[in-house]
């Protein structure tokens, strides 16, 4: 079974999940931004969600964690939760 572990940060506002996203690539820390920022109770942890399956996350989460790059912040990602940024930080097929 693939496993994965990711964090996330999750924001009301897909413009302010653009500006995250851009501070990110401008080097500010992924966790300091979740910690701040993330409405998610994992935001406490630096938005880390641990290991986990798939359909264990809505699908549009579960899409990008087992398909995209490791170790890229991928985003803004809609659910009905709100607007994430992703970043898978592991992953076995």
């Amino acid at each position: 079974m693939a496993l994965a572990s990711a964090r996330h940060i999750l924001v009301e506002d897909e413009a302010l999940c653009e500006d995250l996203k851009q501070q990110i690539a401008d080097g500010a820390d992924f966790a300091d931004l979740a910690k701040e920022h993330s409405q998610c109770p994992s935001g406490r942890d630096g938005g880390a969600l641990g290991e986990f399956g798939r359909g264990q996350m809505v699908p549009e989460f579960d899409e990008v964690v087992f398909t995209g790059e490791v170790n890229v912040v991928h985003g803004p990602v809609q659910t009905q939760f709100g607007f994430h940024l992703l970043e898978v930080t592991s992953r076995t097929d």
